[in-house]
């Protein structure tokens, strides 16, 4: 996938809660589809997202106003805070820059106030690296580390990620300081796999 600016973010979060709201659709629907009576006896344990946004610095607001626009939609969908894994910089609503101290906005409106004052964030500034994302999804995670930040999966859970930044073809940068690669992605998936996570 090319992204191409702020257009490319747009779609691709377009993209993302359409696929959220298709999930939720089927679990919520009374049709007889089989696909729908699969997914819904199949053992289902819970929800849970992973919300990354992989920029920092005043140039990347967006990237945190979408991730924060995402984690209220969950939240307004009914997935609570134990279930949700919030990965920001966490330095935007406090920026110098900000006209509005302690806010972000996701538009020029500035209707909704995605920071507000019940953002839980799990991990933040230096805490969002490429290895603490991969420890995260493999269960790799230091003894000792607070249940708010280990996705605590089963074999039945449903799962959706959300990963914003600068990036290209097969690859996303986090924070400008390391690249990860759909491969690694995909072998992260894989291993969450084995491990019935």
């Amino acid at each position: 996938m090319r992204f191409y600016g702020d257009v490319g973010h747009f779609w691709s979060t377009i993209t993302n809660i359409l696929i959220l709201l298709f999930i939720i659709s089927i679990k919520t629907s009374n049709s007889q589809n089989a696909a729908a009576e699969e997914f819904l006896s199949s053992g289902h344990t819970n929800n849970w997202a992973v919300l990354v946004d992989t920029s920092r610095f005043w140039f990347n607001y967006r990237h945190e106003a979408n991730t924060l626009s995402m984690y209220r939609s969950i939240k307004r969908l009914g997935i609570p805070d134990s279930h949700i894994i919030l990965m920001i910089a966490d330095d935007m609503a406090c920026n110098p820059r900000n006209p509005r101290p302690a806010t972000i906005f996701n538009n020029k409106n500035q209707n909704i106030d995605v920071y507000g004052d019940d953002v839980e964030v799990d991990y933040r500034g230096y805490e969002v690296t490429a290895e603490s994302f991969f420890r995260l999804l493999t269960g790799a995670v230091p003894e000792g580390t607070p249940r708010s930040k280990q996705l605590l999966t089963d074999e039945h859970s449903n799962i959706l990620f959300y990963l914003t930044g600068h990036g290209g073809d097969g690859f996303l940068k986090f924070q400008d300081m390391e690249e990860i690669s759909d491969i690694e992605i995909a072998d992260a998936f894989q291993q969450m796999w084995v491990k019935r996570r």
